[in-house]
């Protein structure tokens, strides 16, 4: 009971203590909700109608797009062509999830029936990409494709070697697929749209009419420009009207930033050139005294290496292949500057042949415990050969199959290096004729070839090129790097930028309405820290100085100037208020250009108030009229011309984008097409569906799309 009481005694201190540890527990949780909430936040690369997109979900379809490209051959893709293929997935996946949501509120699908038809028929563009294709005739073919899947699973556990192979286009065949439904869905919808929009006969008549009924007028023009603008007064009450009016114009629906920056290239200094000038003319005395190039190559680091085998004249870079025709074997030429690729280079013609593009073979490979061995029995198989064995038969006996096979200088003339029995092996194929047997020797064992056919022979070359950029020195870099670090620690605001700039051999730049959509900052590579600085800074803010560049070559320092959130952009953005003042000015000017004709009714009197006068035939109400006299298509004079009487001066002015006009049609005559109701109703079907083809657009912006690639790429 006392250590009841006691406890009762200190019942209010005991409830803080619980109630601080309670507190202390819960923030603790809530803290490591809200990281946990932002890590997760850190990982979305976008929204899409509210649904979040993870970076692993986009990398994943990144990486499937990517391997696609490598069965269809393209293969090491550089950063642009990277940046292009995301892109490309990012608007895919935003289409498609817009499209599936409008599909569903109308319950359309694409069935398994339906996928089954398209592959029946075999002529969509996607199945023709695939190894699916009968090559008799040239369409897709399903059974092909069940063969391959049957075979699949099959290969997967009995022959390792091939597996990867397989698995590669069991991936790109299941790409194709998915895309394939996707392309489907996306089509049905559109074809459901399009369908939306008819026509009728009445409406087809009138525009026969519109579009072959020409006028002929004679055109006084009052050019705006005729005016100096210099005489229109503008009031900001004037500026104000006209943004109401115009407001429209000016929404925005992602965030945008303007900038100023300041690049500095890093680029080899004279004593950099000449010293690289001096190594070169070293590399070409070499290059000139040696017959096998081979060495000299290899150790000048040259960017394109050496094979020392016959390749197309497309294998060498464009510089050099220009150079190629002009030469004769056994020339050396350069160095010589490459101002497209800011580089020195050294082309040595080793030979010049015509040979084969293609060569059909086929081959038997022969070892032994020891590589005499192998000769000795390469040497009792050729023998065999020319005596009239049967190839394939052979072959078997070896374990092989000795089946016929396409050899193309594609498959070989883009490789990096390649060692000697590869380089004898290509050449014996290459060099060897239709039906002649070639047992060749190897490091490991022998080859016995047989080539079957060559087909089309083209001039090919062999060149040892030695390709390498003019680079600046560590200590140019490290003399420019200290040099603007010490301008930009000196300035640090952005008056004291533009003002000394000049000075010290610098030049402030500037970029408008920057997107997070954008890959590169004033379109310099590797800039991805220096965006996410600026969709993080405040105007005024300047920014550190970054590294970066495609080579880290670039130095680069940025101020954002103005940042134009979602809505609509004001009258002070300086965009803005000059595009309506030009619409103020115009409007102005026309009102002037109307007092000032007033009560002209004739040609002569326009002509006598100081209007270009100039005839304008075959005017339609379906085409907008080109005026020379002001340079500018004039959609408004088309319907007055259409309105007007033949032989009526049209008093009342037309206020078009280039002038005031007045007019007077001379004659009208039918222009001699003839009316097809069912072409006419089909053509204003097309042109309702192309003046609604910005449904996308408004789908896209009611979708609510975030696009957070710039943080991750």
């Amino acid at each position: 009971m006392a250590a009841l009481g006691k406890i009762r005694s200190r019942g209010v201190t005991l409830i803080v203590i619980i109630g601080i540890g309670l507190f202390a527990f819960i923030a603790e949780e809530a803290f490591r909700s809200c990281e946990s909430s932002r890590n997760n936040a850190r990982q979305q690369i976008g929204e899409i109608l509210g649904e979040k997109i993870s970076y692993e979900e986009f990398a994943k379809l990144v990486d499937e797009a990517q391997d696609a490209m490598k069965v269809m051959g393209q293969e090491n893709l550089n950063d642009d062509q990277l940046n292009q293929l995301r892109d490309q997935v990012w608007q895919s996946l935003v289409q498609y999830k817009i499209i599936e949501k409008e599909c569903d509120k109308l319950g359309l699908t694409v069935t398994d029936d339906e996928m089954q038809n398209v592959l029946n028929e075999g002529t969509n563009q996607m199945l023709l990409s695939t190894p699916f294709v009968n090559r008799q005739t040239g369409r897709f073919d399903a059974n092909q494709l069940k063969q391959f899947l049957a075979q699949y699973n099959q290969v997967k556990s009995s022959n390792p070697q091939a597996a990867e192979q397989y698995d590669a286009i069991y991936k790109y065949w299941n790409y194709v697929e998915k895309s394939l439904r996707q392309q489907l869905l996306i089509q049905k919808y559109n074809g459901l749209l399009s369908h939306c929009f008819l026509s009728n006969p009445i409406e087809a008549k009138m525009a026969y009419k519109e579009s072959s009924e020409e006028s002929n007028i004679q055109l006084a023009a009052y050019p705006y420009s005729s005016i100096q603008d210099a005489k229109v007064k503008i009031a900001d009450s004037d500026l104000k009207a006209k943004y109401d009016e115009l407001k429209p114009r000016f929404q925005q629906f992602v965030e945008s930033r303007d900038i100023k920056y300041i690049d500095v290239k890093i680029t080899a200094s004279a004593a950099d050139r000449a010293a690289l000038k001096k190594q070169f003319n070293g590399y070409a005395k070499s290059l000139a005294e040696m017959a096998d190039p081979t060495d000299v190559v290899r150790k000048s680091t040259s960017t394109v290496p050496y094979l020392g085998i016959p390749v197309g004249k497309e294998a060498f870079p464009t510089d050099i292949a220009a150079k190629l025709d002009s030469m004769s074997v056994g020339q050396t030429l350069g160095p010589v500057e490459s101002k497209a690729d800011n580089t020195f280079n050294i082309v040595k013609l080793v030979a010049k042949q015509e040979l084969p593009d293609s060569v059909q073979f086929r081959a038997i490979q022969i070892g032994g415990t020891t590589p005499d061995e192998a000769h000795q029995r390469a040497d009792s198989v050729y023998k065999t050969l020319s005596a009239g064995a049967d190839f394939a038969t052979l072959a078997k006996k070896y374990g092989q199959e000795g089946t016929e096979q396409w050899l193309t200088t594609r498959q070989y003339e883009y490789t990096n290096s390649m060692d000697n029995d590869t380089k004898n092996y290509l050449n014996t194929l290459l060099t060897a004729a239709p039906k002649e047997l070639k047992n060749i020797v190897t490091t490991q064992g022998n080859v016995i070839v047989e080539v079957l056919d060559r087909k089309n022979m083209i001039e090919k070359f062999t060149a040892a090129v030695i390709k390498k950029p003019i680079d600046y020195s560590k200590d140019t870099r490290s003399a420019i790097f200290n040099k603007f670090s010490s301008f930009v620690s000196a300035n640090t605001t952005l008056d004291a930028l533009e003002k000394n700039s000049a000075k010290s051999g610098y030049r402030v730049q500037e970029a408008h309405d920057v997107t997070t959509s954008q890959h590169y900052l004033a379109g310099i590579h590797s800039t991805r820290d220096a965006m996410k600085w600026l969709f993080e800074a405040k105007p005024g803010d300047v920014s550190p100085m970054y590294e970066c560049g495609e080579n880290g070559d670039n130095l680069l320092l940025v101020v954002c100037t103005a940042v134009h959130p979602i809505g609509y952009r004001d009258l002070n953005d300086p965009q803005v208020k000059e595009m309506v003042k030009a619409e103020v000015l115009r409007d102005k000017k026309a009102e002037m250009l109307m007092a000032k004709i007033k009560g002209v009714s004739s040609i002569a009197a326009a002509k006598a108030k100081g209007a270009m006068v100039t005839p304008v035939n075959q005017v339609t109400f379906s085409a907008p009229v080109f005026v020379a006299s002001t340079g500018t298509s004039e959609p408004a004079l088309c319907g007055a011309v259409y309105a007007a009487k033949v032989g009526q001066f049209f008093t009342r002015p037309v206020k078009g984008l280039g002038g005031v006009f007045q007019f007077q049609v001379i004659n009208r005559s039918k222009n001699g097409t003839k009316f097809n109701e069912k072409q006419e109703e089909a053509t204003l079907r097309q042109n309702a569906m192309r003046n609604a083809s910005n449904f996308m657009n408004e789908l896209y912006i009611k979708a609510k799309v975030v696009d957070n690639r710039y943080l991750f790429f």
